[in-house]
């Protein structure tokens, strides 16, 4: 048989590099701001020479193998038009374990070591989780409808970036809106520049320029910005080496001691599932663009570059990102996954991070996130049979709630006032306008498990499988039971889960979801009683999709 001719690198790399590269540097760059929230300041040595170096290999490790897997699935299919599976920090993983592990030892201990041991200790573990769950995922893949695994990303990809990323888009509109138009233009009508230049690196120059040339035209342009000379020459004294070092003793020393860390786990465990869940749905999204990747292999390199991410000193979690179609639709092939691990391993190690980021504007690039949080969107319904459309659009609600209690916490702490605790405790029912308070917390709590499970309930309806939808109701009851979704708690502002078999924190807000759990218990019992205890043979597939979308270049 004759192998395809795979490229090392392709011309349209370029682009896909600067749309990854821009999402891992705002990761990066909340990891920088974020940690001073635990005492680890910009220039301090946990950061430069244990977190960041650590993050870097972590991100070089899973980029070069999903490189090497989509050489090896081009070979295997003897094709050319091969994605390399997207790679990079996890972001709600960094969030959650910042505000929710590191910050709450800083404040008790004081100590910035303490908080990064916990927050190796927490890395470590969802690495662990990630690595154990690559052996069910297969699995877990054939029993679930398309529709409920891609409907969760659609819902990302609505809420978290592409509304996100609209929102920063129109806030500085004489920046961004340039660059947005050269990315539309080249993504969406496939006009080709003049030199060929990718659109991607054009967004990037001229969004640049207007950065640095129009605050001379218009005053306050980049008001809130830390653009400024000032700032590079800042950000240029950390230039340096910064080779990684091992911390696998500091991990070692904080796990000797349970009592330390076992209370963490309510955070740590779910965090960890919600990996694994999502880098199957992203997994599906890839298959359903036209690159079907094994999962175990996938999942398991998932799994080992978290690992790797702790016991070389970084506590955040690297996952697949979502928006493989984007990427494919876009032309990337392997080149831009390889490329983005060399730069991160050279900005990182050479503390060169914070100046890339007082050159660049994210404005500049956003527009290319944009772009695959739509694609995203549009495959959840393109791939799905059509008549699945109303379960992803069911599986898009939880996740768009996520984004509005995020929104919701933003304005409380910007507002002041009362707080979400308070509210909640005054009133349960709170409802403004149609904006319900605690139905939106309810609904947002494990949101990815839910979105999955209502699609998936109802393609099962859909195609008349009324068993497979009352086993589907009995896992979300059970979930809400555990606490794994539905349920909270609530100090201040923050919003924490309420795992069931962990203790109750008397200064906060509790609400338990043994109604909710009671609500999808009846659900199921409403589709054996009426609908039949019996699965219905699938209908006609004369309305599914093409087999391989956005695969032709």
């Amino acid at each position: 048989m004759k192998h395809s001719n795979y490229p090392l690198f392709v011309r349209r790399d370029l682009d896909g590099f600067f749309a990854l590269m821009i999402d891992n540097l705002v990761q990066l760059l909340l990891i920088v701001a974020l940690c001073g929230l635990c005492g680890i300041s910009a220039d301090s040595k946990l950061l430069l020479q244990y977190i960041l170096p650590g993050a870097a290999l972590s991100i070089l490790f899973g980029n070069i193998f999903y490189a090497w897997q989509a050489h090896q699935l081009a070979k295997r299919e003897n094709r050319s038009d091969v994605c390399a599976l997207p790679y990079g920090i996890n972001t709600p993983s960094l969030l959650v374990y910042i505000f929710f592990v590191m910050v709450p030892v800083y404040q008790r201990t004081n100590s910035p070591e303490a908080a990064w041991q916990m927050g190796l200790l927490a890395c470590f573990g969802s690495g662990i989780i990630e690595f154990c769950g690559a052996f069910i995922a297969d699995r877990v893949r054939k029993l679930t409808p398309r529709a409920a695994l891609l409907s969760t990303l659609a819902g990302i990809a609505i809420g978290f970036i592409s509304m996100t990323f609209a929102l920063k888009i129109y806030q500085r509109p004489l920046i961004a809106m340039l660059p947005a138009a050269v990315v539309l233009l080249t993504l969406f009508s496939r006009t080709k520049l003049p030199f060929r230049i990718p659109g991607g690196l054009l967004a990037i120059i001229v969004g640049t320029i207007c950065a640095w040339v129009l605050p001379e035209v218009i005053p306050n342009l980049m008001e809130g910005s830390a653009m400024s000379t000032e700032a590079i020459k800042t950000a240029w004294g950390q230039w340096g080496w910064y080779p990684p070092h091992f911390a696998g003793s500091a991990l070692w020393e904080l796990l000797k001691e349970p009592s330390e860390w076992l209370g963490y786990m309510s955070v740590i465990f779910p965090m960890g599932l919600f990996n694994v869940i999502g880098s199957m749905q992203n997994i599906e999204s890839a298959e359903a663009a036209g690159d079907s990747y094994p999962a175990k292999p996938a999942m398991i390199a998932n799994g080992a570059g978290t690992i790797v991410a702790s016991l070389l000193g970084s506590c955040f979690p690297t996952t697949i990102y979502i928006g493989h179609p984007g990427w494919k639709e876009m032309g990337s092939r392997a080149g831009y996954s390889t490329l983005n691990g060399i730069f991160f391993l050279f900005i990182c190690l050479t503390g060169t991070t914070g100046v890339i980021s007082k050159i660049i504007p994210l404005e500049a690039g956003i527009a290319i996130v944009l772009w695959i949080g739509m694609v995203i969107t549009a495959q959840a319904f393109q791939a799905s049979p059509k008549r699945h459309a109303p379960a992803v659009a069911l599986g898009l609600f939880p996740a768009i709630a996520a984004w509005g209690a995020t929104l919701m916490q933003g304005t409380l702490l910007v507002g002041g006032g009362k707080s979400l605790q308070e509210i909640l405790s005054t009133n349960l029912f709170t409802e403004v306008n149609g904006f319900l308070v605690h139905g939106l917390v309810v609904m947002e709590r494990g949101f990815i498990f839910t979105c999955m499970i209502l699609a998936a309930i109802c393609a099962c309806l859909i195609d008349g499988k009324y068993r497979s939808a009352a086993v589907w109701s009995g896992i979300a009851a059970l979930f809400a039971f555990v606490g794994l979704t539905n349920a909270y708690e609530i100090i201040g502002n923050d919003i924490h889960f309420r795992l069931a078999f962990t203790e109750k924190n008397t200064d906060g807000f509790t609400f338990y979801a043994t109604g909710i759990g009671v609500g999808y218990l009846l659900f199921a019992a409403t589709f054996l009683i009426l609908g039949g205890c019996k699965d219905d043979p699938p209908p006609p597939e004369t309305d599914e999709p093409e087999p391989e979308l956005n695969s032709g270049h």
